[in-house]
C-alpha cells in the first residue's frame, strides 16, 4: 500500500433502514451499502484524515491518523445504537480495526504493512464474542492472524478477517476492498443500486434521525403507532377519573398521580399526530 491508499470501511451489525438514521449524527458525508444478511458498511466521502501517517498533525492541518478518525466514529455510532460497529482502517505504515459495541471500550487489532501483529491476541478473543462469532472455528481463525506469516502483508490481514466474518452474513459488494485508494471505494460504492447518500442537513434533521433511530428499535412499537396510541388513550381513560377522584377527595397525591397520567396520555396522542403526518404510514 501506498500513502495514497489511505481509507477505510465501517461495518454496522444491522440492515441499512437501521443504520441511517444513527449515521446522519456523525455529521460526515458518506454512501451506506448492503454487505450481507444483517450488515450495511458506510464508505466515507471525505478524507479527514492525515495524509501521510508519518507527518505530524501540523504538516496536514491538525488532522489525525486514519485508525483515530474512524475509531471516533465508531464509537459514536455505537453508543447511539443497540449494534456492533467495526471500523476497518489502512495507511501506508499500518492497517487494521477497531470494534465498537454500545458503552464498552472499544477493543482492536493492528497489524504493520508487512503484516507483522503489533496488538494483544486477547483483542481478537474479545471481538469474537462481541460479534457472536463461533467460539471454536471462527476464534481459531481470528488467532492464526495473531501469529507470524511472511506471506500476509496488512491488506492480507484484513482480508483474512472479512472470510471470518463472512460466516456471520458479511458480504461487501465487489470491489469495496480493504487496502484500495478512498477515491475507488466511493466510486465503487457510488454505482451500488442500493447505495444512499447520508449527509448532515442541519439539528432539525438530526432530531428528527434521532427519533427515527429509537422508532426504529425495540422502543418504536411503544412511541408511535397503533400500540402507542393504545397505551397514550389507557393512560387518559386512567388519569382523567383519577384526577377528579383525588379532587373530590381532597387527595393531593392522587391528583398528583391522575395529572401524571392524563399528561404523559396527552402528549403520547401529541406525538403521534406529528411523527404520523411525517410518516403516513405509520
Amino acid at each position: 500500500m501506498t500513502a495514497t491508499s489511505v481509507g477505510a470501511l465501517l461495518l454496522c451489525r444491522a440492515e441499512p433502514e437501521t443504520v441511517r438514521p444513527v449515521a446522519h449524527l456523525l455529521r460526515e458525508r458518506m454512501l451506506l451499502v448492503p454487505a450481507g444478511d444483517g450488515w450495511s458498511v458506510l464508505v466515507p466521502e471525505g478524507k479527514p484524515w492525515r495524509k501521510d501517517p508519518r507527518e505530524g498533525a501540523a504538516a496536514d492541518g491538525g488532522a489525525e491518523p486514519v485508525d483515530r478518525v474512524v475509531g471516533g466514529w465508531a464509537t459514536a455510532l455505537a453508543v447511539g445504537s443497540t449494534w456492533p460497529v467495526l471500523a476497518l482502517w489502512w495507511d501506508d505504515d499500518r492497517s487494521g480495526y477497531t470494534l465498537a459495541s454500545g458503552f464498552r471500550r472499544p477493543v482492536g487489532y493492528t497489524w504493520l504493512a508487512d503484516g507483522t501483529p503489533a496488538a494483544e491476541e486477547e483483542a481478537m478473543r474479545t471481538s469474537a464474542a462481541r460479534l457472536g462469532l463461533d467460539p471454536v472455528l471462527d476464534v481459531q481463525a481470528l488467532e492464526a492472524l495473531t501469529r507470524a506469516d511472511p506471506e500476509a502483508d496488512a491488506a492480507a490481514r484484513l482480508r483474512g478477517l472479512l472470510a471470518v466474518l463472512t460466516r456471520a452474513g458479511v458480504a461487501l459488494p465487489p470491489g469495496l476492498t480493504p487496502g484500495e485508494p478512498g477515491d475507488r471505494l466511493r466510486s465503487v460504492a457510488g454505482i451500488h443500486p442500493q447505495a444512499e447518500q447520508i449527509e448532515w442537513a442541519g439539528w432539525r434533521d438530526a432530531v428528527r434521525a434521532e427519533l427515527d433511530a429509537v422508532e426504529s428499535g425495540s422502543l418504536g412499537p411503544w412511541m408511535l403507532g397503533p400500540r402507542a396510541r393504545a397505551v397514550a388513550a389507557a393512560q387518559v381513560a386512567t388519569g382523567l377519573p383519577l384526577t377528579l377522584w383525588g379532587a373530590r377527595r381532597r387527595s393531593g397525591g392522587w391528583v398528583t398521580a391522575g395529572l401524571i397520567l392524563l399528561v404523559q396520555g396527552l402528549l403520547g396522542f401529541a406525538y403521534n399526530r406529528f411523527r404520523g403526518a411525517e410518516n403516513p404510514g405509520r
